[in-house]
């Protein structure tokens, strides 16, 4: 007889308690397909669940119960200040960090396949002592890997075509992208898209197209040198590299959109696999004008799969109810579907 594979195990962390973490969390749950497809555990506390459930059934929206789900309860410091639903502090940026800890260490110990992260505040980590530009920073860093990306899916509700993003550069100001971006960082992080969408999407000849830094990628140099001075001779060697890709660019950064916005809106049909874009903004600004409720950020290179909804914590709407839980729900999604696909390809 055979066996059925096992379910995802997948862990998912609360983000910062005083934001809106636990109610698209709670509010995700109660879809009762997750429990079908996956097998899940939230890391966080008990209280916060439960105090966040009993103000979401008496507002009327539907959400898991604490007491059903598998959680890993973190308790907080006695000594420190209490929490307060939509004020961030200390406390809150101390928990908020020790969610993801566990969650990184029962994972590196195989006793999760993924994590979904909740939103944290970077303000409130410092705050609490933890030094990192974000979540993606230290789940690199525990996991020991120096390879690493952050990329942005979404699939379309119109088409069901997959908009994928990857950032060249992340948290940096943009007066340091011109000194940051060379041919080896370019080259690490298009090896990890390529064997991202080859092992984790199933995709073995992608389209890619990548973006121009400058204005017109730099009109032949009239307009900013980068393109012509390193940016194409690189492309043109990872082309040799990579004789099975269709690696389109540089792509003047104002049209480079163009194809994925009517893709996005059944428009046209000549979009790429994926895009990489060279800054923050460069590759957000399009991703959130198209699928702000439903981005997901995952991170490429890791042991495990990592994903994340695409917005912040949110504190000013925190314990109104009215939180949006359409990118936690993708993101639980893309983890299910990621895991399966690592497994098989």
């Amino acid at each position: 007889m055979s066996q059925s594979k096992p379910l995802p195990r997948l862990a998912i962390t609360l983000g910062d308690p005083s934001g809106i973490g636990p109610e698209v969390v709670l509010k995700a749950l109660a879809n009762p397909s997750f429990h079908q497809e996956c097998d899940l555990t939230v890391v966080g506390n008990e209280q916060i669940l439960q105090q966040t459930y009993q103000q979401l059934k008496q507002q009327g929206f539907p959400s898991a119960k604490p007491e059903q789900l598998q959680v890993i309860h973190v308790e907080p410091e006695p000594t420190l200040p209490p929490l307060k639903v939509g004020v961030g502090n200390l406390t809150s940026g101390a928990l908020s960090f020790q969610y993801l800890e566990i969650a990184i260490n029962q994972a590196l110990k195989g006793e999760f396949d993924g994590i979904i992260t909740g939103p944290i505040s970077k303000n409130l980590w410092n705050l609490a002592g933890y030094n990192y530009p974000g979540q993606t920073e230290f789940l690199a860093e525990k996991a020991k890997v120096k390879r690493f990306g952050m990329l942005f899916v979404a699939r379309s509700p119109y088409t069901g075509w997959t908009l994928r993003t990857l950032l060249a550069t992340t948290h940096i100001p943009l007066s340091q992208i011109s000194q940051t971006l060379n041919p080896e960082l370019m080259s690490l992080k298009l090896g990890l898209l390529v064997d991202c969408l080859r092992h984790e999407f199933g995709l073995e000849n992608p389209r890619i197209a990548v973006a121009g830094l400058n204005p017109h990628s730099g009109e032949d140099g009239q307009l900013g040198t980068e393109e012509k001075q390193w940016l194409i001779p690189w492309l043109n060697q990872q082309r040799d590299r990579y004789p099975y890709l269709q690696l389109d660019g540089p792509i003047p950064p104002d049209t480079l959109w163009v194809k994925p916005g009517q893709a996005w809106f059944n428009l046209g049909k000549n979009a790429h696999d994926a895009y990489l874009a060279l800054y923050h903004d460069q590759g957000l600004i399009p991703v959130k004008l198209m699928a702000f409720d439903r981005a997901v950020n995952t991170t490429i290179g890791l042991p495990f799969i990592r994903t994340s909804p695409d917005h912040g914590t949110a504190f000013d709407i925190a314990g109104k109810g009215i939180a949006d839980a359409s990118s936690m729900k993708a993101a639980i999604d893309l983890a299910i579907e990621l895991v399966k696909n690592r497994r098989e390809n």
